[in-house]
């Protein structure tokens, strides 16, 4: 490897792939436990804006490059006197959340400060025993954002989003999936089998289904018509039907990325 070749690597980055339907985002900035940069903010919406309009995604994994998830935002780029690197942060993590399709965070290591809100952002997270989250304003006395406090809020309840926010303190697995913020727990060398078995389970499921339960879950109340009107339209329920009482797998037509569905649409 020459020396272009191994700046390359080391440079702050996302990187992704997509194989069978499954997009797996890469936080990676080795140098600096792959804390994300004002660059690498800015640019996670445009690539969830590409995956979402790419048909053949039908599940996003967001994980980070080694043994470490993210650690964080660069300390360095804290030092905006304007904070433009936290409202690049918050717009990230919205953009994630927002993500059409079911989101996964694979997460090893630390999981701390900005990485937490990325995970908290996706719909799930599943960790590799040993890996530790914190949520650390109150450590560089930041205000931590409102939308970010209610989705924290919405995971592990008040009283363990307020000890989280007002410590900074780090937390283990087994506090993690005992207070809601982690989904399962898996031993070392075994998460990244179970995340892809997962994510193919997902891939497989009815995407009509997925995107109703996905906003109905986050709180939207005003689509019901809509979904049925989907429903009724896409044939994705005479095909399940059909399948189930065939023995085989349904094929599922309906997808987010051809029908326009959307959380900010009616």
């Amino acid at each position: 490897m020459d020396l272009t070749e191994r700046a390359a690597r080391t440079e702050p980055r996302l990187e992704h792939t997509v194989v069978d339907g499954v997009a797996t985002v890469v936080i990676s900035n080795p140098a600096k436990r792959n804390a994300m940069t004002s660059g690498m903010w800015q640019a996670l919406p445009a690539l969830l804006e590409r995956l979402a309009a790419d048909p053949g995604v039908r599940v996003l994994v967001l994980t980070g490059a080694g043994d470490t998830f993210c650690a964080g935002a660069d300390i360095a780029s804290l030092q905006d006197p304007a904070g433009r690197p936290q409202a690049l942060a918050v717009r990230a993590e919205e953009a994630l959340a927002a993500f059409p399709r079911p989101t996964l965070a694979a997460v090893r290591g630390y999981c701390v400060g900005g990485g937490s809100q990325l995970a908290a952002a996706c719909d799930l997270r599943f960790a590799e025993e040993g890996a530790s989250f914190g949520v650390t304003p109150a450590k560089l006395g930041i205000v931590y954002p409102s939308s970010s406090t209610r989705r924290l809020v919405s995971l592990v309840g008040p009283a363990c989003a307020k000890y989280l926010l007002f410590s900074g303190e780090l937390i283990g697995t087994e506090r993690a999936l005992r207070t809601g913020l982690v989904d399962e727990v898996l031993p070392a060398g075994g998460l990244e089998e179970r995340v892809l078995s997962f994510a193919r389970v997902l891939a497989s499921r009815s995407q009509l289904t997925q995107a109703a339960a996905k906003e109905f879950a986050d709180g939207r109340e005003d689509r019901d018509g809509y979904w049925s009107r989907q429903a009724q339209a896409s044939g994705d329920t005479a095909e399940g039907v059909a399948a189930f009482l065939e023995r085989r797998q349904p094929r599922f037509t309906w997808s987010t990325a051809t029908d326009g569905a959307s959380p900010t649409t009616g």
